[in-house]
């Protein structure tokens, strides 16, 4: 029996198998081949290597590619190295790209370095190029906000209400750290209630709201934040409550009802005392009573030592009895 033909269904086997295996391979290969033209023909070689072992480190290798012809294309040299080391910190390589290349042509600095750090802090680094190049314009209070304007009082007591739009652009060297648009929304809105607050009366600040853009605006309220005002306007200021007078309302009210309490007071003292002068004169005429009532003890007992006479009673009697008469002729009624 010829051996080849024995070893034939093995070798069929192998060499099917072999075949399967080379379609996978070439398959696996090919989807890196396009990359790798499309790369090389944009003059932003990545080596076919790189790109396969870019499969086993889970990075988008089209992606990457993309990316770096996109920077290639702009003049701008970034490696592969950097774009997959952004990428497996979880960055967003695409706006990092676009946004050195929106800056390049807008002349601002923007190193790789500065730009995936902002990236990496959570910020949107093409819209702050953006703002950059284009100033953006806040609402002073922001429109989602629970307050539609900003109120404060001036010195007269009279209620203003205000709206203002702030104009800020992107300060990129500030951008990582730096405060965001709710600070520049609060610290406007801090600065125009003092302004108001300091002015004399609330016509001098209807007469030229530009003092209150001007006050405001040197107060350099960009400090430590991401942005640079450029200009504060004055919206809208309308005239409000007369709050002084609702106050001075609440504090005459307030007055009357002390002066009640304290004149309530005072009559509560007063009828105590009265009823303390009445105890006391009762106590004054039980006393009176019972002096009178020891007289004919004490004229008992003159009698009995001698040193009141029969003449002298009768002189006393005869005494009372014309101070009564007297008494009734004058119509006053004796005491008891």
């Amino acid at each position: 029996m010829n051996p080849f033909i024995a070893l034939s269904p093995w070798l069929l086997g192998g060499v099917i198998i072999g075949g399967i295996f080379l379609l996978i391979f070439v398959a696996f290969i090919f989807q890196y081949i396009g990359l790798y033209l499309q790369a090389w023909v944009s003059g932003a070689k990545v080596g076919l290597i790189e790109l396969i072992m870019m499969r086993f480190r889970k990075v988008n290798a089209k992606s990457v590619v993309i990316n770096r012809i996109s920077g290639k294309k702009a003049g701008i040299e970034i490696s592969t190295e950097q774009l997959e080391a952004h990428y497996l910190a979880g960055g967003r390589i695409t706006n990092v790209v676009r946004a050195m290349i929106a800056a390049d042509k807008a002349r601002i600095d923007l190193p790789w370095e500065t730009a995936t750090a902002i990236d990496l802090a959570g910020r949107d680094i093409l819209e702050a190029v953006r703002t950059s190049v284009d100033p953006k314009v806040i609402d002073c209070p922001s429109e989602g906000g629970s307050k539609r304007t900003i109120d404060a009082v001036a010195g007269d007591g009279i209620q203003l209400r205000a709206r203002a739009r702030v104009t800020v652009r992107t300060n990129i060297a500030r951008l990582v750290g730096g405060a965001t648009e709710e600070t520049i929304i609060a610290r406007v809105g801090e600065g125009i209630i003092s302004t108001i607050g300091s002015a004399a009366t609330h016509l001098k600040v209807l007469e030229n709201p530009d003092n209150i853009s001007k006050t405001v605006l040197a107060k350099g309220l960009d400090a430590g934040t991401a942005f640079e005002i450029l200009s504060i306007d004055i919206a809208d200021i309308d005239v409000g409550e007369n709050i002084g007078a609702t106050l001075q309302a609440h504090q005459a009210e307030a007055d009357k009802a002390r002066f009640q309490a304290e004149a309530e007071k005072r009559r509560a003292m007063a009828v105590a005392q009265e009823a303390e002068y009445r105890a006391e004169e009762q106590k004054n005429r039980a006393l009176v009573v019972l002096a009178e009532s020891e007289v004919p003890k004490a004229m008992a007992d003159a009698f009995r030592k001698g040193n009141f006479g029969v003449m002298d009673y009768y002189n006393m009697k005869n005494v009372i009895s014309d101070t009564d008469m007297r008494s009734s002729i004058a119509g006053e009624t004796p005491d008891a």
